[in-house]
């Protein structure tokens, strides 16, 4: 398998913080421009098949109220479905985890614009039986799975991509590093401050 990234632009993070239901939150905000529609946008990130392609498998329930699952990553409730532009979903017990994906126009004729906001009231997560701040993972996780995005809507995801063992490819690795780089960077920043 090869994946050619020459094309891709990383997206623009930010670290933010609010209150969930679960308490307070720090928010890893990750905006980035995709050359689609609103609604093909939309659809690779709601549709099962298409989230199975690029992010992982997800069966359930999927309608608001409904109750879903994640292949590696756990279940939650679908909060809004606003489509085609904002969907809100409520993982972990006690809700501690709040995913928002916010679709919209690009910049540019032929556009969409993602905004995922993942607020977590955890201050850390375990992988690999290591202790690592929450929003840190938030990067190696969400970097790699945003570049598939990108090669899935240009119809160069390779066949045999598994987006459910990403983080096992060696190709991915750089987008994983450079996710936890720029995690790492503002977690830094937001302790400084």
């Amino acid at each position: 398998m090869t994946i050619e990234t020459s094309t891709y632009t990383e997206p623009a993070p930010e670290l933010r913080h609010r209150t969930i239901d679960a308490g307070e939150a720090r928010v890893a905000a990750l905006t980035r421009t995709y050359e689609t529609s609103v609604e093909d946008l939309w659809d690779a990130c709601t549709d099962p098949e298409r989230l199975a392609r690029w992010y992982t498998t997800v069966t359930g329930e999927l309608r608001v109220g409904g109750m879903f699952d994640q292949v590696n990553m756990g279940g939650g409730t679908i909060a809004v479905c606003d489509a085609p532009h904002h969907l809100k979903v409520i993982l972990g017990k006690g809700g501690v985890d709040e995913i928002e994906v916010r679709i919209s126009p690009g910049p540019r004729d032929g556009t969409a614009t993602l905004e995922l906001q993942h607020a977590t009231t955890l201050d850390t997560h375990e992988i690999g039986g290591q202790m690592y701040d929450a929003v840190f993972c938030m990067g190696g996780g969400y970097y790699p799975r945003l570049l598939a995005l990108d090669l899935h809507l240009r119809g160069t995801l390779p066949a045999d991509y598994d987006a459910t063992a990403f983080h096992l490819n060696p190709e991915m690795r750089p987008a994983i590093d450079r996710g936890s780089a720029a995690m790492a960077a503002l977690v830094e920043a937001d302790k400084s401050a």
